[in-house]
């Protein structure tokens, strides 16, 4: 894998597209992986070929990591800051503006905007080891960005559990309890059995009727162009804190 991390696409003939992102780093998130991503989803969603897509992480351990800690504390200004968690917004919308199903594989550990990736897709797959973390605000900072998506896939109640209690691990079935996964598997093989069953069934669905019903799930998100832009610009300025940088570093040196 790169050092800088990457994001790769493949189509299958029968319609299926899988994209992949990963980063050394527990696959975090930097700006480039970020970008490269909203681009991919809202490349591949556009293709006529496919029919279903599969978003997934590289490794057998951890799903996401969410943001980079080099890059947040490499911030020096507003505008450094909202570009940066924009890229976050960016990566949620490529999958709310894409007219085709989005599955989720979770095989570990998601944390901050790994929670809000897997919030952002259709449907979502994961082991018993995906553990899930809202961990913002114990840096400072809160889940501004990622909040909308995963509030609309679990509730305020739990969202702001996840978002209060930030330091702590919620188990893979209270995910799937709250709605955030929709199967939790014991072993990553039976998770890619099931995600590949789904994925050929969607594949050979009616695609005007997923298009549809892809519009009816995301209804009253039509304003998130604008919202998550405002959410990234709290983040931005809230990055530059000096309680901020004195939390990320002493996360680091952990």
């Amino acid at each position: 894998m790169s050092k800088d991390g990457h994001v790769k696409s493949e189509i299958s003939k029968n319609g299926i597209a899988t994209i992949e992102f990963g980063h050394p780093a527990s696959n975090s998130l930097p700006s480039k992986v970020l970008a490269d991503l909203a681009k991919t989803i809202s490349d591949v969603s556009a293709n006529s070929v496919t029919k279903v897509i599969v978003l997934k992480s590289s490794g057998d351990k951890a799903f996401c990591a969410g943001a980079s800690f080099d890059e947040l504390i490499a911030i020096k200004n507003l505008t450094d800051g909202k570009r940066f968690f924009s890229g976050f917004a960016n990566v949620i919308n490529a999958c709310r503006k894409s007219d085709k199903l989005i599955i989720g594989r979770v095989q570990g550990k998601a944390v901050g905007g790994g929670v809000g990736v897997a919030s952002a897709v259709d449907y979502c797959f994961a082991t018993i080891s995906a553990e899930v973390k809202l961990s913002e605000l114990a840096v400072g900072i809160g889940p501004f960005v990622v909040g909308p998506a995963v509030e609309r896939k679990i509730g305020l109640s739990a969202m702001s559990q996840l978002t209060i209690n930030a330091t702590e691990w919620q188990s893979a079935e209270w995910a799937r309890e709250k709605g955030l996964f929709a199967e939790v598997f014991d072993t990553v093989e039976k998770m890619d059995a099931a995600v590949q069953a789904l994925a050929e069934k969607l594949a050979a669905s009616n695609p005007d009727s997923m298009r549809r019903l892809k519009r009816i799930f995301w209804e009253g998100t039509e304003q998130w162009d604008n919202l998550l832009k405002v959410r990234a610009g709290i983040s931005g300025e809230l990055v530059l804190s000096e309680f901020t940088i004195d939390a990320i570093n002493q996360f680091k040196k952990k």
